[in-house]
């Protein structure tokens, strides 16, 4: 089975449209999928798709020096619990952006918060990345990759983390509006002890299939996905074809995915 649980838009920090990405996800044959923009749900209601698509959001937070990034899925669109949450999230990433740039300005680059608005001009939460695609259009990164590693990373003059939410607020919005809370590509967690914390706060899911994650990373946390009683999901995180080459979809066994299937999709 073919399945993407993890995508973006332009929404929150993608280059797609939303019905741009739903028909990127026929064209490779995807069976079932999720658009998971960063803290909001606007893409729902401007796509059609003849996949099965459950809904989904990704809530960014910081937990102990580790970004750890939670998915939910199974949301309602309507209001509910996690919509406080949201548009929270988005003032405060709002409020991120402007350090950022405070931040990069003091340290000598030539940046404002009008040249990340345009960058973000359709999007409705705010990001690093569009920080990243300002500085890449004012000439002063080459490319994404650059202005992540040199200027937007820890220990980097326009890094600032997001401290408004920690996971177990994302967990508790999540199971609070009727969703089931995922967290995403642990691989990249420094501290995978976070994981073993948040199964026992109420996480009900873990992305074991991911395109970072190798041999050893799959197994590992299959194990703890069996040992918890989690279900497994799988997602591409994809944002753009210039620097998401894999595209969307990834290709699962069915019983490995059956029981996250059955928990969102009945």
């Amino acid at each position: 089975m073919i399945v993407d649980f993890h995508s973006h838009t332009h929404e929150s920090d993608g280059t797609l449209e939303p019905q741009a990405l739903a028909d990127f996800m026929a064209e490779r044959r995807v069976d079932v999928f999720a658009i998971s923009d960063h803290d909001t749900l606007s893409a729902y209601g401007r796509f059609e798709s003849s996949a099965r698509v459950v809904t989904g959001i990704e809530i960014n937070t910081t937990y102990r020096d580790n970004e750890v990034h939670v998915l939910g899925y199974g949301v309602p669109l309507d209001d509910s619990p996690l919509q406080a949450m949201i548009e929270h999230n988005r003032a405060e990433r709002a409020k991120r952006v402007e350090r950022m740039v405070a931040q990069l300005r003091r340290a000598g680059y030539g940046i404002t918060v009008a040249d990340v608005l345009r960058e973000g001009a359709e999007a409705k939460a705010l990001g690093r990345p569009h920080v990243g695609k300002a500085l890449i259009r004012l000439g002063i990164a080459p490319d994404i990759e650059w202005a992540f590693r040199h200027l937007l990373r820890r220990g980097k003059p326009g890094y600032v983390p997001s401290t408004h939410a920690t996971p177990h607020d994302a967990i508790a919005a999540i199971a609070a509006a009727g969703g089931v809370p995922v967290l995403a590509h642990p691989g990249r967690l420094k501290d995978r002890a976070i994981l073993d914390e948040l199964a026992a706060a109420g996480l009900r899911g873990l992305e074991v299939f991911y395109p970072s994650h190798d041999a050893d990373d799959v197994r590992y946390f299959r194990d703890k996905a069996r040992h918890y009683g989690l279900v497994m999901t799988a997602g591409s995180d994809f944002h753009d074809i210039r620097y998401h080459t894999h595209g969307v979809g990834v290709a699962v066994e069915d019983e490995d995915i059956r029981p996250f299937l059955d928990l969102v999709c009945g």
